[in-house]
């Protein structure tokens, strides 16, 4: 009789700790997502008075000091191959966090949040036509399922004359996803060559200068708790990214394409408790499309490159 086999310690416990490792990483993206719902909430806040640009402005201009201020990111961040992936990937960035800004401001914070979460499945596409990955057909039955769920969603807020639904600032939100889109391909090729700084503060200093000509324009000195409500939501906005980041290594493409989903709930059902956003049967059937559809978009595009990025399939924020 065999007798019984005993893991040597030198395995378990290395398998022991990418468990733990794993697990750990896992509630942190729950707690990104949760943060970028709660920062679409705070800059819906702040944007009462304050326009989109001003308070998108803010939010690079303190999402940048950690490069500033820290010696080791700021060398970090100026040492890169390809200038020409970071300005796109920077210049795109901040035309689609000022379009979601602007999108929250005139919107709601669950409707800009859900159009901006879109994103993947333009990215998916992107991807396809200029840095040559592959995608397979499949694409082609969740996509339509998400795209109907935003037509639902926003033909349930439609006002007469809206163009199938969709009014100016819902435009600005969907194109706010396109511009992620891009932005997130052009990360893609980018990170096969630079570090994770570099990208970072290409994204915070070519987005502060994106957003400054209008956010200045539009400037009105913050009073209240308007400051406070800027500073979560550019605090948040950095802790959710720092958080991503932290996954990175542990969670692959297709689990955080699902969690940074939990995003657009949060953000509606801030939305919904306190500001008096509404969410009628239409609304919730076609987030519940949408949602599912992007899952599903992301779920094939990751079938070829199971352990992507989790920063890879997640928009701009």
């Amino acid at each position: 009789m065999l007798s019984s086999f005993t893991v040597p310690e030198t395995i378990a416990k290395p398998a022991a700790d990418d468990h733990r490792a794993t697990r750990r990483a896992l509630l942190t993206m729950v707690a990104s997502a949760t943060m970028f719902g709660c920062m679409a909430f705070a800059a819906k806040i702040a944007s009462a008075r304050l326009s989109g640009p001003e308070v998108a402005m803010v939010r690079f201009a303190v999402g940048l000091l950690p490069v500033l201020v820290v010696s080791r990111y700021r060398r970090a961040a100026t040492h890169f191959k390809r200038i020409d992936l970071l300005i796109y990937r920077g210049f795109f960035g901040g035309i689609a966090v000022l379009f979601y800004f602007m999108a929250i401001e005139h919107t709601s914070a669950g409707v800009a949040t859900l159009l901006n979460y879109t994103a993947p499945i333009w990215s998916g596409v992107f991807s396809v036509l200029f840095i040559g990955e592959n995608i397979s057909a499949k694409v082609l039955i969740p996509m339509p399922v998400a795209l109907l769920g935003v037509y639902f969603v926003v033909r349930s807020h439609a006002a007469p004359g809206d163009l199938l639904g969709f009014g100016k600032w819902e435009l600005i939100g969907a194109l706010s996803a396109v511009a992620s889109g891009i932005a997130v391909t052009a990360m893609r090729a980018a990170r096969r060559a630079e570090n994770l700084w570099a990208v970072y503060g290409a994204f915070c200093l070519l987005g502060l200068l994106t957003t400054a000509p209008l956010g200045l324009y539009t400037w009105k000195t913050p009073r209240g708790g308007e400051w406070i409500a800027l500073g979560a939501t550019s605090l948040l906005a950095i802790g959710a990214q720092l958080a991503l980041t932290f996954s990175l290594r542990w969670v692959d493409a297709m689990t955080v394409g699902v969690i940074s989903q939990l995003a657009v709930l949060v953000a509606m059902a801030l939305g919904a408790m306190f500001l008096h956003e509404t969410i009628n049967a239409l609304a919730a059937t076609g987030a519940t499309l949408t949602i599912v559809g992007v899952i599903g978009v992301t779920y094939v595009t990751s079938l070829s490159k199971p352990k992507a990025p989790a920063i890879e399939v997640v928009p701009e924020a």
